[in-house]
């Protein structure tokens, strides 16, 4: 539910009664991964979606019923096998759903709030729900924010609001949504249960490293993508925020210099398009060096190979090498600005998700790969 939390938190905020349908778990091709929710309010209103389109119906249904009876309710959707026009997936995989009212009056809608409220302002927080196990968890909510303090629980079991805190702030601290089975005995309440856990955590950056018209289009795409867009340059005069003001940061500096100072992580994407040997080679030198998600620099075939030689003569080693993406991007037959931005987009979510960059018609590789946890970041 926290992939609709800005939307969530305003109807928090006005009182709003709502059912908030979850995808708890995934199997073979779906659509949406676990933590993809769908909500309907006591008006009829609608936001988000657990399917892309396929079983959205019968889950407004189930939404409204549990407004009406205030209970919550599991179900599983996939394949109609009948006549292929019943309520189920097209694409032949399986998902779980749990729905769950959320009333004014709600003793978990507190916890909830707190999780919503976070997550619209770009705070980290860990959510995490009972999706199956002893009927009078399945309401339940517990919440562990970035200092690893857990916020609400399960009811009479303190053993199981301890694992759980745990499982949840591992989860946090990876940035991963996800489920996680505790066993009978770790969780001492009777029966097994499972919990998803959903993580909320700051868009994931994208420095973009020259001001070019290459940019402009690459921080567009980069927006649309869900990311923190970062636009550097040392040239002030076309590093303006006139030129890209839909950059969350426009910084006139040496690349190599703002990239020593700024925090990158693990899914950091690093765009070089300066193509120019005086910003590119004391760049790349110390972005090799980092544990970041991707880092592709702009340039032709020559240009390359010269960038190469000139990296090896600065102690680049050719295992950090190989992991520049060079010509940047996917080939396309891209042209334009906005064509060379998508190629650039295409190659970064493929190489986040592991996808082959190649054609869907005619290749035998699955469409929606099977993860058993998802990194927690629009890409």
């Amino acid at each position: 539910m926290l992939d609709i939390a800005e939307e969530l938190n305003a109807w928090t905020a006005e009182g709003r009664d709502f059912a908030v349908a979850t995808v708890v778990a995934v199997s073979g091709s779906a659509p949406r991964s676990p933590g993809a929710a769908l909500a309907v309010d006591a008006g009829g209103s609608v936001i988000g979606s657990v399917s892309g389109g396929c079983v959205e119906g019968a889950v407004y249904e189930l939404c409204q019923q549990a407004l009406a009876d205030g209970r919550p309710v599991a179900e599983r959707f996939g394949y109609d096998d009948e006549d292929g026009l019943g309520v189920g997936l097209t694409c032949g995989g399986t998902i779980d759903v749990l729905v769950v009212p959320v009333h004014a009056g709600s003793p978990h809608r507190p916890v909830l709030a707190t999780a919503l409220a976070a997550a619209s302002d770009g705070r980290a927080v860990a959510l995490a729900r009972i999706t199956a196990g002893p009927p009078e968890l399945l309401g339940g909510a517990l919440l562990v924010d970035a200092d690893g303090t857990p916020q609400g629980g399960f009811g009479g079991h303190p053993d199981l609001n301890r694992t759980i805190a745990a499982e949840a702030a591992a989860f946090l601290d990876a940035g991963r949504t996800g489920t996680v089975e505790v066993g009978a005995r770790g969780a001492r309440c009777g029966s097994p249960v499972t919990a998803l856990i959903e993580s909320a955590v700051p868009p994931p950056r994208m420095i973009v490293f020259g001001a070019v018209d290459f940019a402009a289009a690459l921080v567009r795409v980069g927006k649309f993508l869900g990311h923190h867009v970062t636009v550097c340059d040392a040239r002030p005069v076309f590093t303006t925020r006139a030129r890209f003001p839909e950059a969350d940061e426009v910084v006139v500096d040496w690349p190599h210099r703002y990239l020593e100072r700024t925090p990158t992580d693990a899914r950091t994407v690093l765009c070089v398009l300066t193509h120019d040997p005086k910003f590119d080679v004391p760049l790349l030198r110390l972005a090799l060096g980092l544990p970041v998600a991707y880092i592709g620099a702009m340039g032709s075939r020559r240009t390359h190979l010269d960038r190469l030689e000139r990296l090896r003569e600065a102690g680049v080693t050719d295992r950090q090498l190989a992991r520049l993406r060079s010509p940047i991007g996917l080939d396309l037959g891209a042209r334009t600005p906005e064509e060379t931005a998508l190629s650039i987009a295409a190659e970064i979510v493929a190489t986040r998700r592991g996808g082959t960059g190649l054609s869907l018609t005619g290749a035998h590789t699955p469409i929606h790969r099977d993860l058993p946890l998802r990194v927690g970041s629009p890409a």
